[in-house]
């Protein structure tokens, strides 16, 4: 009787923590565009994915989980779950390997993928699973593929999926190379950073259909016009994401900039440009140019990959403001 009561004790603790995170999101504006996944986000139980997690204590990490014989902790484990926050789930030798992103910041993405019923959909990123569930939720398992190099992510993430009674297709291998054989997809999502598109993801992405995924700090928007061509917009967002890896060179962030003003070295929007431009702009061209057109945001900026370029710009892909970026490798 007791484990019983314990179980609804817990249900309910977890319902209310849900409804506040929802409630949240969607202060945040996150829906706006589309409001069928706060539906998802209100119906995926965000702890089923997370039964262990790393929180930043001084001096290290603290770990909460599920079956911590202290009632209190299992409590901090579960309301904490459902705090509008990334959760560490992983880590090796002080290195981060996986997370589960901040629901704000996955709602943002979601909302930005623009997903159709029934389209098909790559998730490059399994992590925990969740956001494979909310695709699910939306758009059918049958129509969710997501792949991760690591075959302890991929089997856990299995298992998170299989308790909230989802099963989509978990794939071990490298995200960089997509999922050939279940192509075409008519949207690609990525849950994890890089410094170029990989070109496999345009082949494997129907024309018309669209990429998100983070890129230097922020995320991008791409319309999909060929097996050799994409573009778009980055979205406002600020956003830091594990990085992918695989065959896919990782990508690198600058060093935070010294010798310039206050208000550039403090400034993400800044650092976003340094990111954005490294190895082709030092970083007093990069103040100069962030003064001069007067510091913009980040949806002034936006990446195009045509045939073997790829580049990034400042308002115009064909503009003043280019930058190449690394060839693909």
């Amino acid at each position: 009787m007791a484990v019983h009561a314990r179980a609804r004790g817990s249900q309910e603790v977890a319902d209310v923590a849900r409804g506040a995170l929802v409630r949240e999101i969607a202060a945040s504006g996150a829906f706006a565009g589309d409001r069928g996944w706060r539906e998802a986000f209100a119906a995926v139980p965000r702890h089923l994915f997370v039964p262990s997690y790393y929180v930043g204590v001084p001096g290290g990490y603290e770990r909460r989980w599920g079956e911590h014989p202290d009632p209190h902790a299992r409590e901090r484990w579960l309301r904490g779950a459902y705090d509008d926050t990334p959760l560490a789930t992983r880590l090796r030798d002080g290195e981060l390997l996986s997370s589960s992103s901040q629901p704000s910041l996955m709602a943002t993405m979601l909302v930005a993928l623009r997903p159709a019923d029934g389209d098909r959909v790559l998730e490059i990123g399994a992590g925990s699973g969740y956001n494979a569930a909310l695709l699910s939720y939306r758009l059918g398992e049958e129509n969710v593929v997501t792949i991760d190099l690591d075959p302890d992510i991929t089997e856990s993430a299995r298992r998170h999926l299989d308790a909230a009674g989802y099963h989509p297709l978990v794939v071990t291998g490298d995200g960089a190379r997509g999922v050939p054989g279940h192509a075409p997809y008519d949207r690609i999502i990525a849950t994890c950073g890089l410094p170029v598109i990989p070109r496999a993801w345009l082949a494997q992405c129907r024309p018309g259909g669209r990429i998100v995924t983070p890129f230097a700090t922020g995320v991008a928007a791409l319309d999909v016009h060929g097996a050799g061509h994409a573009e778009g917009r980055f979205l406002a967002t600020p956003a830091y994401f594990v990085p992918l890896r695989g065959t896919a060179r990782p990508a690198a962030l600058p060093p935070r900039p010294t010798g310039l003003p206050r208000r550039a070295r403090e400034s993400d929007l800044f650092r976003f440009l340094l990111a954005l431009t490294r190895g082709t702009l030092e970083a007093e061209e990069a103040y100069a140019l962030w003064e001069r057109e007067g510091m913009p945001t980040r949806e002034r900026y936006g990446l195009t990959v045509r045939g073997e370029r790829e580049w990034a710009w400042l308002d115009d892909p064909e503009g003043p403001y280019v930058w190449p970026l690394p060839e693909p490798g």
